[in-house]
């Protein structure tokens, strides 16, 4: 089914079949040979596209900083006030792991290696781009008095960011993923209060 596709739709095909493997087992349990089975493919034909599974790693992490990234800036764009945008945000990014479950569990797993890899250093790339975004968003709600004027800035971002991660470890423990669309307003409803703001 792979096998005579161009070298960009390979490599796309590549980065889904790890992100649903993913989502089934371990990441750091997944093989190369175990990705060239899910795709149909042959080890061989995987490693003309890429040098390792490294390389596929950070494959998946440069898919994952442009789709999630896009997508959070697009719920945020058309929001009226930078809370509502803010909401948007969260909203999107629950709907964006429900939809890929195998990437928090990627995402972890790198986070958790020793030393510095690409893949480690893209997941510490994509957060820091994320956190800008919450810090401009927080800032101007401060200045519009839609939050605690005493909002220490940095505090809220780690709070919004661990929210979401506590969400996804909880759906991870419960192993139902989709639980956390469910729960995921009423939870940025706590967060909001959290912070002082208004809708």
């Amino acid at each position: 089914m792979t096998k005579h596709l161009p070298a960009n739709e390979r490599r796309a095909i590549t980065v889904d079949a790890v992100v649903e493997l993913a989502a089934q087992q371990n990441p750091n349990e997944i093989t190369t040979a175990a990705i060239a089975k899910h795709m149909g493919v042959s080890q061989g034909a995987l490693f003309k596209h890429f040098s390792s599974k490294e390389a596929i790693l950070q494959a998946v992490m440069e898919w994952v900083a442009e789709v999630l990234l896009s997508r959070i800036d697009a719920a945020a764009r058309h929001a009226p006030t930078p809370i509502a945008a803010l909401e948007a945000m969260f909203i999107a990014h629950i709907e964006f792991i429900a939809e890929h479950s195998g990437v928090p569990r990627i995402m972890f797993g790198e986070l958790q290696r020793s030393g510095q890899t690409a893949p480690k250093r893209l997941v510490q790339t994509i957060m820091t781009r994320y956190r800008k975004r919450l810090y401009s968003l927080l800032e101007n709600a401060k200045n519009n008095h839609e939050v605690d004027e005493q909002l220490d800035i940095d505090t809220a971002i780690t709070m919004f960011v661990g929210t979401i991660q506590g969400l996804v470890v909880q759906s991870l423990l419960s192993d139902n993923i989709q639980h956390i669309h469910h729960q995921a307003p009423q939870v940025f409803a706590i967060y909001l209060r959290g912070i002082g703001g208004k809708k």
